[in-house]
């Protein structure tokens, strides 16, 4: 392993610690500086097996350690050979051009660049930093940032009644290129769920005693649920599969900052040792509340305190993906002691409405008090949480009033766009906000994943049953199917402040806005990531069997597909071939599509084209129409083409197993008349797959199915 060479520098007097000094009649805030370093890895440190980019030679980077009311100055060094970079401190309140978002709030980091942030910590608590370039924090731009409050961290601890603390970042890794897990969302594949082993299929579905609900979920054209969008290889707790903390005593209670630094999963956090108290989110203290089991969504912090056993046993700290695919850990405890287990949650239901539905009620009612402590449901832990006292949010709203804003999170799980109010961050970045106004937003789930959802430079209230105790945060995980209400005050520096789903993925196709303060002018226009605007995919499928080929290149950009399609025999013998058979057959019949596509929403796209064919009974010629998508996921289409000839295409498929599926299509069209297909595919790789088929002019064949 590298150690990291960040380099802190400390200037203050003695015990005056992170107290502001007089200088001259001048308060002058005690400076701390740090140099990192951003490069690509030389190694991976097990268990992973490609190398990513780090922090100072380490992933996670080092953790940066503060005290309220010190100046940080940070210089990033951007040694990548020819990428650029960018650093966001996530949660901190600071000046918008520190906010670390390239392009819209601060200059990207160029290759073999630098760049010096300096800002004042106005807070305490638990918070992180990252990268907010492209997918560059999947691969390892990320680590924790600790700040002491004023008092020191004695007080702290001697308030909370706590030994020690631990630092506990939590990570997912996947060993391939992050932009070709964005290729593989983008383009609808299941390969994630096969590999996952929760894909959704009928035998399954009747496995589960739950076909009915199967059923009902295709009729109202709902795709399958999915927890998470990515298969990772490995969950990672401080870099490692299982990180340890010796240092924890028999007897001791230890204060545990836990970062959830991943960039798509959610994380159920056990304890082996019993009920967790949480003391403190998203850095801010609140009132201590026992749970059994904390749901921390992606971005959001949390301060537990655990009580290690008195017989000397160590304890794990278990980090349980949300769905279950693989956990890390942190063991405390001495190293030669016998390590009690923390146990994994139960199974997720991926089949039925019943986790979506409960997970939506959630963001309106949970558990209080006792209850609490002993509740296995999966939910975020807002309704129990209640800040020390009245947040001064809630005093600003109740004096002032609120003006709402409703955002809708939307989005297409097999197209991938993800969007708020159906509409990207390309196609509307922009919400207006004026400064001093207290601004309610209204965030309501239309999709069925999960949304944590994070504004940069401000904190708001998460308006529950709590009133003024209400919870104060930057980030709020939005259940599927269901709702949250934030509120915060819009006295900030005027600027653009970055709001984005914080599943990376979600975030880079779509969901995000910029909150603009409304003082920037009328003519000011935000200035985006060319990177975040509609990314293009080019993508190959193809059949080839021994009685014919098909293929669809396309080329994918925002809601824009231009495409060719394929569809040619290799020959007939004019017996029973349809209705080419009286024409004596081909020795290669062929159809071929050249057009451009625009998506308009899960169920509905237009079409417009030429088709060239060599059929005897049809010409080239112009062809437009629409595709929709109809109950039980079948897929229709129709187009007339130049000469008022129109066709009908009906498509479905049938996931019989998590392999494998039964596939049926039929075509009318008024000049050519009837033909038809079937047959069944099996998934062996994301890549490659087997086929056969029976179609009504070429008869049957096998063969394998590529994706590229």
């Amino acid at each position: 392993m590298i150690w990291p060479v960040f380099v802190p520098l400390v200037i203050g007097f003695g015990a005056l610690g992170a107290q502001e000094l007089t200088e001259q009649g001048q308060s002058v805030p005690r400076i701390v500086e740090y140099t990192l370093e951003i490069a690509h890895e030389a190694a991976p440190t097990p268990p992973r097996s490609r190398p990513g980019i780090s922090v100072n030679g380490t992933i996670p980077g080092p953790t940066l350690r503060f005290r309220e009311g010190d100046r940080a100055r940070v210089l990033v060094k951007n040694l990548l050979g020819n990428d650029e970079t960018s650093i966001h401190w996530h949660g901190l309140l600071l000046p918008n051009a520190m906010d670390g978002v390239p392009y819209l709030t601060t200059a990207p980091i160029p290759a073999r660049g630098e760049h010096l942030f300096e800002f004042d910590l106005r807070q305490s608590g638990t918070y992180w930093y990252h990268s907010h370039t492209g997918l560059q924090e999947q691969v390892g731009i990320y680590g924790a940032i600790v700040i002491e409050p004023r008092e020191g961290l004695a007080a702290l601890h001697a308030e909370l009644g706590v030994d020690r603390e631990v630092v506990m970042v939590v990570s997912d890794w996947t060993d391939e290129d992050p932009k070709e897990v964005m290729r593989t969302l983008v383009r609808g594949s299941d390969w994630y769920a096969i590999k996952k082993g929760n894909a959704q299929s009928i035998v399954g579905a009747w496995q589960q005693g739950k076909l009915g609900e199967y059923f009902a979920r295709e009729r109202t054209r709902m795709p399958s649920m999915d927890i998470s969008d990515i298969a990772y290889d490995h969950f990672l707790v401080n870099g490692v599969a299982e990180a340890r903390f010796d240092e924890a005593e028999p007897g001791e209670r230890v204060l545990v900052r836990i970062v959830n630094a991943s960039a798509s999963t959610y994380f159920h956090i056990t304890s082996a040792a019993g009920p967790l108290s949480i003391v403190a989110a998203d850095g801010l203290r609140v009132q201590p509340v026992d749970v059994k089991r904390l749901l921390m969504g992606i971005a959001e912090t949390y301060d537990v305190v655990v009580t290690m056993p008195e017989d000397g046993d160590a304890i794990e700290l278990r980090a349980t993906a949300h769905d279950l695919t693989g956990h890390g850990a942190l063991v405390l405890g001495p190293a030669d002691a016998e390590v009690l287990r923390a146990e994994d949650p139960p199974p997720p239901e991926i089949y039925g409405m019943g986790e979506m539905l409960r997970a939506g009620l959630s963001s309106v009612s949970q558990p209080k008090g006792e209850a609490a402590a002993t509740d296995e449901r999966p939910f975020a832990p807002y309704a129990l949480l209640r800040t020390l006292e009245p947040s001064e949010i809630a005093r600003e709203a109740e004096a002032r009033g609120v003006r709402t804003i409703t955002m809708r999170l939307t989005g297409d799980m097999e197209r991938f766009i993800w969007s708020i109010n159906g509409r990207t961050l390309a196609e509307d970045p922009v919400v207006k906000v004026s400064s001093g106004e207290v601004v309610r937003i209204e965030f309501i789930n239309d999709t069925m994943m999960h949304h944590p959802m994070h504004l940069h430079g401000h904190f708001f209230r998460v308006v529950t049953a709590a009133g003024a105790l209400s919870p104060v945060k930057h980030t709020v995980d939005v259940p599927p199917m269901g709702r949250r209400t934030i509120e915060f005050v819009a006295n900030e520096e005027p600027g653009d402040w970055f709001l984005h789903c914080h599943i990376l993925y979600h975030m880079d196709a779509g969901m995000a806005r910029a909150i603009s303060y409304a003082q920037l002018g009328e003519d000011h226009e935000v200035s985006l990531d060319p990177k975040m605007i509609e990314p293009s995919f080019l993508f190959l499928d193809a059949a080839v069997m021994n009685h014919m080929t098909m293929a669809h290149v396309m080329w994918m950009k925002g809601r824009e597909d231009f495409f060719v399609r394929w569809h040619g025999g290799y020959g007939d013998d004019g017996e029973g071939m349809g209705h080419n058979a009286n024409d004596g057959g081909h020795d290669e019949e062929r159809e071929i599509d050249l057009g451009w596509s625009h998506y308009f929403d899960p169920n509905l796209s237009s079409v417009l084209g030429y088709r060239f064919t060599n059929d005897q009974d049809a010409e080239d010629r112009f062809f437009a129409g629409v595709r929709y998508r109809l109950p039980y996921m079948v897929h229709a289409s129709l187009t007339a083409d130049d000469e008022l000839d129109v066709r009908v295409e009906l498509e479905k498929s049938l996931q019989i197993t998590a392999r494998g599926a039964l596939f049926g299509a039929v075509e009318y069209d008024t000049n050519t008349y009837t033909d038809w297909s079937t047959g069944v595919t099996w998934t062996l790789l994301k890549e490659l797959g087997l086929i056969a088929q029976y179609d009504s002019d070429h008869g049957f064949g096998v063969g394998v199915t590529i994706s590229l």
